[in-house]
């Protein structure tokens, strides 16, 4: 008993770091579940979840409680419990640190998401000059994708809140793919985060109800992807992780500038260079973020 409470407050703590990750543009909750090697297992779990619904929402009361009884619970509702605390409890201090510190938190983060491409490529069986080529021509293509900008849409209705919280899920289960750029790119991040800030829980109905269904459609397509083409997918996944890396460059602007007024665009994917003044900050921050992806890559002994 004493064990499996102590798993639970580390899947708590692992739940923290992933919603943490997951409020911040640029950052993906999936990453920082692949560095604490709980990915494949995260999949499986929500997939899991995804056959529960499935069985009540067609009916099959029978196979919906066998399910629900070999459904892994302890690795669930910590990791759940982690997430939604710290999306409610530190929303509003990311929001702030990002407007007030924009290039100091793009570079600690560029530091994060940069080692997370080691890490994440030693993951590989067998890694080889194709693989290579399939993670740098998806880091390039991304790359550019990630060039367009939006500016914030005025009131979302409820059915673009569904949506987005579909599209955001879905690039939350990805390494790499930050849900809150997704957001912001499609211009809902503002609205989304008010919700959060402002406990409009109609605004959070719509936005919870799409990412429930999202992660129903996706976690079952991830899965087989992933136990089929288990080193291409992870290419893709490393690609993907290069390619974010233009959100997180800390100049000009830092992590994307984030607005809560319809009249302001968003900023944050132009790249640039600072004075040799400004450089300091954000390059130690990178290097310290870095060396404590590496060294907890390091710690972790299992997938579990």
């Amino acid at each position: 008993m004493w064990s499996r409470a102590r798993d639970a407050v580390l899947q708590v703590a692992r739940g923290v770091l992933m919603g943490a990750a997951d409020v911040v543009p640029g950052v993906s909750g999936g990453t920082v579940a692949l560095l604490l090697g709980i990915y494949a297992r995260l999949i499986d779990t929500v997939r899991a979840g995804a056959s529960v619904l499935s069985a009540l929402v067609r009916g099959r009361w029978g196979e919906a409680r066998h399910r629900l009884r070999s459904f892994d619970w302890w690795f669930a509702v910590p990791l759940v419990v982690g997430i939604g605390a710290a999306v409610v409890g530190l929303a509003s201090v990311i929001d702030d640190l990002l407007a007030d510190e924009p290039e100091a938190m793009a570079g600690l983060f560029f530091g994060l998401v940069g080692a997370s491409v080691v890490v994440a490529w030693r993951l590989l069986e067998r890694p080889g000059v194709g693989l290579v080529l399939v993670a740098l021509a998806v880091g390039g293509l991304f790359f550019g994708l990630l060039g367009i900008q939006s500016g914030p849409v005025a009131d979302p209705s409820a059915l673009a809140l569904f949506g987005a919280g579909i599209v955001a899920v879905c690039a939350m289960l990805l390494p790499g793919i930050s849900g809150a750029f997704i957001l912001l790119m499609i211009g809902v991040y503002p609205a989304a985060i008010g919700a959060v800030d402002d406990r409009s829980w109609g605004d959070l109905a719509a936005l919870g109800v799409g990412a429930v269904l999202g992660l129903a459609m996706f976690s079952n397509l991830i899965s087989r992807v992933l136990a089929r083409w288990h080193d291409p997918t992870l290419a893709v996944m490393v690609g993907l992780l290069l390619g974010s890396l233009r959100v997180l460059w800390p100049w000009p602007a830092g992590v994307g500038v984030i607005s809560r007024h319809a009249e302001e665009t968003i900023d944050g994917t132009t790249l640039g260079w600072a004075p040799a003044a400004d450089l300091w900050l954000p390059a130690v921050l990178a290097v310290a973020a870095a060396f404590l992806v590496i060294a907890l890559s390091r710690l972790q002994r299992s997938p579990d």
